[in-house]
C-alpha cells in the first residue's frame, strides 16, 4: 500500500471518529469544553494531514520529472576540422610536449558547451606497430599515428563524434583501424566511416541521433556512390531523430577554397561533387552535414533548413601540417536545432592554429570574416547572414 493511500485511509478513520462526536454532541446540549477541545485538535491532525498528502503528491511530481525528462526545445551542436594532436612516426619529435595536455585546453571550454561535439580524426590511434603505408623516405611521407594516451584530450575536451573516414584512417593498415576504434568505444566516443563500422546510433537526452561519415578512400564509406549513401541515410532515417553526416571531400589546398559544385579531383583521385552530394544526402533525409578534406575553410549553406559546412578546414593539427595563413584558420561551427532538426541559427567561432598546430580562440574573427566572404561569394541565393563576429541567422524577410 503506498503512503498516498494509507494516510488516505487515516483520513477517513478520523473524519468518521470526528462525525460521530459531532452527533453525539449535537444530542447532548450538555457537552463539555473538553469535548470542544476534543474536536479542534482532531481538526488540527486533519490539516497536519492534508499539507502532508499535499507534499506527497509534489514530491512524486518532481521525481517523475526527474525520472522521465522533456526533450529539450532546441539541441546545440559543435563541429570542427581535422585533429591530428601529435603523431609517433617517424619518431617522437612530433609529438607535442607535456603528453599534449595543452593542444586543446584554450579551446576546451568552448567544445565541451554543446549538446554535441564533432571532429575528423586524421591518422590512426596507436601506440607502436601497425601495417605503415609504403613511403621511399619516412622523413617526407605524411602518414600519422597517435599514441593511446592523446585520446583522453578528445574526452577533456568534450568531443563526442570522431569520422574515421578519410584519406589517413588506412596509414597503419587493419591494425591501426581496429586499434583506433577499440580506444574511442573505449572512450565512449562515437565514430562512423570505416566499412566495419559506416554509421552509429545512439541517444542523448532523449534524442537518438544515427551518424554516418564517408570519404573516396579505401576502406571507408565511399562519398561517390550516391545510392549506396542515400540507402544508408534512409535506414537511419527510420531509427534516428536526428541525422548528422560527415565527408571528407574536395581537393585540397588554398586554390579549392571555392564550392565549385562540380566534381573534384587532386593528383588524380576523384575526391566527389560534394555540393551534389550534401544536397543528396538532405533530400534523403540527413538533418547536419559536417564537411572537411581540404584543409582550408570554404562556405556554408542552409539547404531545406539544413545546415552544410562545406569545410570546416584544420582545427588541431601538430607538427606536420602546413598551417601558414589561411590554412591555419580553426574554425568552430555552432549551430541550434530544433528537435526535428531544421536549422535555427548558429555561429562561427573563430580560432588560429598557433605554433606548431594548438588551437587558441581569435578575436579579430578571421575564420569568420573568411568563411562570410567564402559564403556569400558561392551562395549569392543564401537564405542567411554572417555577422563580421560569425553570427548565422536567417535573412528575416524571406519567410
Amino acid at each position: 500500500m503506498t503512503k498516498s493511500l494509507f494516510t488516505f485511509f487515516i483520513i477517513l478513520f478520523i473524519l468518521s471518529g470526528c462525525k460521530s462526536l459531532q452527533k453525539t454532541h449535537q444530542k447532548d446540549n450538555s457537552a463539555t469544553a473538553e469535548l470542544q477541545a476534543e474536536l479542534d485538535s482532531v481538526q488540527q491532525q486533519i490539516d497536519s494531514l492534508q499539507l502532508a498528502i499535499k507534499d506527497t503528491i509534489q514530491t512524486q511530481k518532481e521525481v517523475t520529472l526527474n525520472t522521465y525528462p522533456t526533450k529539450p526545445d532546441t539541441i546545440s551542436v559543435i563541429g570542427v576540422g581535422d585533429i591530428m594532436i601529435g603523431t609517433n612516426f617517424p619518431n617522437e619529435g612530433y609529438l607535442p610536449p607535456d603528453s599534449g595536455k595543452y593542444m586543446l585546453s584554450s579551446v576546451a571550454h568552448v567544445l565541451r558547451d554543446a549538446d554535441l561535439t564533432f571532429g575528423n580524426q586524421e591518422g590512426v590511434i596507436l601506440n607502436e606497430g601497425g601495417e605503415a603505408k609504403s613511403c621511399s623516405d619516412p622523413s617526407v611521407c605524411y602518414i600519422f599515428r597517435s599514441p593511446e594516451h592523446l585520446a583522453q584530450h578528445y574526452v577533456d575536451a568534450g568531443i563526442d563524434m570522431m569520422s574515421l573516414a578519410n584519406n589517413h584512417a588506412g596509414d597503419f593498415g587493419e591494425t591501426g583501424r581496429k586499434n583506433t576504434m577499440r580506444v574511442l568505444d573505449s572512450l565512449g566516443i562515437h565514430h562512423a566511416g570505416q566499412l566495419a563500422q559506416p554509421f552509429t546510433i545512439f541517444e542523448h537526452e532523449r534524442i537518438k541521433y544515427g551518424f554516418v561519415a564517408f570519404s573516396p578512400n579505401n576502406g571507408t564509406q565511399s562519398i561517390n556512390d550516391l545510392e549506396a549513401a542515400k540507402s544508408l541515410i534512409h535506414h537511419l532515417d527510420t531509427l534516428s531523430d536526428i541525422i548528422i553526416v560527415s565527408f571528407h571531400g574536395g581537393a585540397e589546398g588554398k586554390k579549392y577554397q571555392h564550392v565549385t559544385r562540380e566534381r573534384e579531383f587532386f593528383y588524380g583521385e576523384n575526391r566527389g561533387n560534394v555540393y551534389e552530394f550534401s544536397h543528396e544526402m538532405i533530400d534523403a533525409g540527413a538533418d547536419i552535414i559536417f564537411g572537411h578534406g581540404p584543409h582550408v575553410a570554404r562556405a556554408i549553406e542552409v539547404y531545406k533548413n539544413r545546415f552544410i559546412a562545406y569545410s570546416l578546414g584544420n582545427f588541431a593539427t601538430y607538427g606536420r601540417f602546413n598551417l601558414r595563413g589561411e590554412s591555419g584558420l580553426a574554425p568552430i561551427a555552432k549551430i541550434w536545432i530544433t528537435e526535428d532538426g531544421s536549422f535555427v541559427k548558429g555561429k562561427i567561432i573563430s580560432a588560429v592554429q598557433k605554433g606548431a598546430g594548438i588551437p587558441e580562440l581569435d578575436e579579430n574573427h578571421a575564420a569568420a570574416q573568411k568563411i562570410k566572404e567564402l559564403t556569400e561569394a558561392d551562395f549569392p541565393e543564401s537564405k542567411i547572414l554572417i555577422d563580421p563576429e560569425g553570427n548565422i541567422r536567417y535573412i528575416q524577410d524571406q519567410f
